[in-house]
């Protein structure tokens, strides 16, 4: 399996020298099985150029897997280039909007209204076809298996975990940990305290054992209480779960678009300190816009 990331900027794109190294691009992650399936993760503005890549592959079949509708992970939808050329597919799966009242289908139907962009969707050339998926229900791609999971952040979230041929990957999306909404002296905090674990336990679960986990490490300890019910973990946070899962590498993603390369740099070699790799543990690593991993 391998997975190459072709955007890893949280909230905006942050394109400038200050950000050329790990790349300015919002979130967008390619995967191939074994037997060379194509699953696009997420369609920040890393899928345009994900998607000149793909133009040597035609006709294609492209798997869009939609964490959450958030701007910076569908709004490099409407310039994936393979959906303006006849004879290619693109399945965009997604989750159920209880605000809105729809399923993923929503996402093309909101950008491509024509006071925001040029094209129609009924004008692209490709065949788009919108999947609503269910928390827990896994789906086949192929070789591959993929369960979403719900996780921690202001609207539906899903975390993915995708399985082929004995290998896996968990994304997370944007997602914090759950927290107690209440204080220590809060006559409901033991209760909600519960709610809190189990919901911790079933996204571990969720990830128990994957070859990589790829998660959102927005800020550092210091940031967070600043930032605290935004949607977005820690490298800390993450390094937990990759330690708790088993996980064999911990790709960290979603970099804060203030944060340049240098800066970047500096906040991981600080957390390494804090947190040092050991014999047998996971690797940690940032992760770059354009780097791969094959396993």
């Amino acid at each position: 399996m391998k997975v190459k990331f072709w955007g890893v900027r949280g909230s905006i794109a942050s394109p400038g020298p200050a950000t050329a190294y790990y790349g300015g691009n919002t979130t967008c992650i390619e995967v191939r099985t074994d037997s060379n399936e194509l699953i696009i993760i997420d369609a920040g503005t890393g899928i345009f150029p994900l998607s000149q890549t793909l133009l040597g592959e035609m006709p294609l079949t492209a798997n869009v897997l939609i964490s959450h509708t958030h701007w910076d992970h569908i709004q490099g939808l409407p310039f994936f280039a393979p959906n303006f050329i006849p004879g290619n597919l693109m399945r965009l799966h997604g989750a159920y909007d209880p605000v809105a009242g729809k399923g993923v289908e929503q996402v093309m139907s909101v950008q491509l209204q024509y006071s925001y962009f040029p094209v129609r969707e009924a004008e692209m050339k490709a065949r788009i076809e919108y999947v609503t998926l269910a928390p827990e229900e896994s789906i086949r791609i192929g070789s591959a298996t993929i369960t979403p999971y719900l996780m921690n952040h202001p609207v539906v979230n899903f975390g993915y975990r995708i399985e082929a041929n004995g290998k896996s990957i968990f994304f997370t999306g944007d997602h914090e940990p759950p927290q107690n909404i209440y204080e220590p002296t809060d006559k409901e905090y033991a209760e909600y305290q519960i709610l809190v674990d189990q919901r911790h336990d079933a996204i571990l679960n969720a990830m128990r054992g994957v070859n990589v986990l790829i998660a959102d490490c927005s800020y550092t300890e210091q940031e967070y209480p600043a930032k605290k019910g935004w949607g977005h973990g820690t490298f800390s946070s993450s390094i937990q779960y990759a330690l708790h899962a088993g996980a064999q590498v911990l790709f960290c993603t979603h970099h804060e678009p203030t944060r340049s390369d240098a800066a970047l740099d500096a906040v991981f070699q600080k957390v390494l300190a804090d947190h040092p790799p050991h014999p047998g543990g996971p690797d940690y690593r940032l992760a770059r816009e354009g780097e791969s991993y094959e396993f």
